[in-house]
């Protein structure tokens, strides 16, 4: 009887690994080639968007904290990426809006920062209340609303760098002094208490296609909060 138990094991031990092997999951990428795997992706992404006004680093950044997001469902609505470059000049368009899905641009605009963020070019940004400076990061689109900027969207704050944008108030909304005409009479863009308002024109569009939950992602390279976020990687990010 033993020796009937004992050949039936060692059969077991041979078969079992002709039949089981491919159900036994895979060991993780080694980081180097998490890194070139990300690295390929964002490049091939970005060359889809043939967008020229959207920059590489900015949409790098924001396509990595978007991806680790929706991998932990801290976003659920995964259709839309918002990128707002805030190292470019508040004369160009700063904001891009991305399906993700078509990868096409959906709208690209202009966008104001805070008036303590700095004048054409915004250089200093804060999490603090009554701070008038824009706030850097990873937020999630919430509800619509119609307070004294008209029809405006809440931001949650998703990092140490934004965690106030609810309790400063800080939405999305219209405002007369974000447009071309205003950039000629006055040389640069009109600025806000924070917020990342965008012009009358189609502000509304803009936030009723972001709103509900949607990744949004604000950018400079000329602040600490790249080497402070836990959202971005940017052993990843120097690859380029």
């Amino acid at each position: 009887m033993k020796k009937r138990s004992l050949l039936l094991s060692i059969i077991i031990l041979l078969i079992f690994p002709i039949y089981a092997w491919e159900a036994i999951p895979s060991k993780p990428l080694p980081k180097e080639e998490t890194h070139i795997s990300f690295k390929k992706y964002s490049i091939d992404f970005y060359t889809a968007l043939n967008e020229k006004e959207l920059k590489f680093d900015a949409f790098q950044a924001a396509l990595q904290g978007y991806v680790k997001l929706t991998d932990t469902d801290k976003i659920k609505n995964k259709e839309l990426l918002t990128v707002i470059d805030f190292s470019k000049s508040s004369n160009e368009n700063r904001l891009f809006v991305i399906d993700i899905k078509t990868k096409k641009i959906v709208y690209k605009s202009l966008v104001a920062h805070g008036r303590n963020s700095g004048y054409e070019f915004a250089t200093r940004f804060s999490n603090k209340i009554s701070s008038y400076q824009s706030s850097l990061g990873f937020y999630k689109t919430a509800e619509t609303y119609s307070g004294k900027h008209g029809f405006s969207l809440r931001l949650d704050g998703l990092e140490y760098s934004n965690s106030n944008a609810r309790t400063r108030a800080i939405v999305i909304h219209g405002a007369d002094y974000v447009s071309k005409d205003f950039i000629r009479k006055n040389g640069k863009l009109g600025r806000s208490l924070g917020c990342p308002s965008l012009p009358k024109k189609n502000y509304k569009q803009i936030i009723n296609t972001i709103k509900n939950g949607t990744c949004l992602f604000i950018y400079s390279k000329k602040d600490t909060y790249l080497s402070k976020s836990k959202l971005i990687d940017n052993a990843t990010l120097a690859i380029n």
